[in-house]
């Protein structure tokens, strides 16, 4: 049985993934972009044409309440993904978190409440732990706000309690640990690191080296964000999708040097460094609760991911702007 969704978000890195996967599965996918003068749907324009023609293309703000129950009128599903997600970018503009990822949530939730939604998954991040106060880190693990964009994801996250709490809205929090992918920033840590290498370059600049995260390939968050809405059991739930498995920065940039540019050596660059005290220096998830709930289990080792990241930045390596540090 095929649903009408609406993916927010779905211009961007997991977003794009997950749209094209609904489509796959025969779901009639909404995709909500991001307005902007060019005309352009970010990664949505990069999906083969008989993926993207089978979309209904939204442009709109998330900020915007209107917009955002314009768009979810008449669908049955909403995986709400639309966010502001740079750490470093958070420090410097912290203001337009709390408008994006917290009053953006308040959008998706009222409209769903007025137009009795059916399901509602809202994204959250591992990030909302922050420095693993034990491991592996369920979901009764406590909030730490080391971070403006985790300070937020966190209020986003209460939000969405608050409304299935009090008003019986059929809300899931999805809680995906890192991601990583084809189509990912190069913000993020796994990129950064390909694109330099890729690019020839000798010197790899990062910041800390060992902090561990525990990587999701993208198509397995995908595919547990598509579990969580086939799932009534998961309504009211915060569900965790991670690996189990948890890599040091340092010990992945040397995996990736080995198999890439063995001649390369890492320098850690002062302005990449969070914070002391904001640097979440160890993430290591626990998903029992979500493979008990529907029997997600990622289908992709951590080493044909990173293959199939590494072909993919290979191909595209212009779209980098590499050694280059982006908030």
């Amino acid at each position: 049985m095929s649903h009408t969704v609406l993916v927010t978000g779905a211009d961007g890195f997991i977003g794009s993934h997950l749209a094209e996967e609904l489509v796959k599965k025969g779901e009639k996918v909404r995709a909500f972009c991001y307005y902007n003068s060019f005309g352009s749907c970010g990664w949505i324009d990069t999906l083969p044409h008989e993926i993207r023609d089978e979309m209904d293309i939204f442009m709109g703000d998330i900020r915007d309440p209107n917009g955002v129950r314009t768009a979810m009128r008449g669908q049955e599903r909403v995986y709400h993904l639309a966010a502001l997600i740079a750490i470093p970018f958070s420090y410097h503009s912290p203001d337009s978190y709390v408008d994006t990822n917290i009053k953006g949530t308040l959008n998706v939730l009222n409209a769903a409440r007025e137009l009795g939604t059916r399901r509602v998954m809202v994204t959250s991040t591992s990030e909302v732990y922050g420095t693993a106060i034990y491991v592996p880190i369920d979901e009764k693990h406590p909030y730490q706000g080391q971070s403006p964009y985790s300070a937020t994801k966190i209020g986003a996250d209460r939000l969405a309690e608050s409304f299935y709490r009090s008003f019986d809205l059929p809300v899931s929090i999805v809680r995906p640990f890192n991601t990583y992918g084809p189509r990912q920033s190069g913000r993020a840590v796994i990129p950064t690191i390909i694109s330099q290498l890729l690019a020839g370059q000798d010197e790899i600049k990062l910041g800390k080296l060992s902090p561990t995260r525990d990587f999701n390939y993208v198509k397995d968050t995908a595919a547990g964000f598509m579990a969580i809405a086939d799932c009534d059991a998961a309504i009211g739930r915060e569900l965790n999708i991670a690996t189990g498995v948890e890599h040091s920065i340092g010990d992945l940039a040397n995996e990736l040097i080995a198999q890439i540019n063995p001649k390369a050596k890492i320098v850690c660059e002062e302005e990449r460094l969070r914070p002391e005290k904001s640097e979440v220096n160890r993430l290591l998830g626990d998903a029992t609760q979500l493979r008990q709930l529907t029997g997600w289990a990622p289908r992709y080792t951590f080493e044909e991911g990173l293959a199939e990241t590494i072909a993919f930045i290979r191909d595209n390596l212009d779209s980098y702007k590499v050694g280059q540090y982006i908030l």
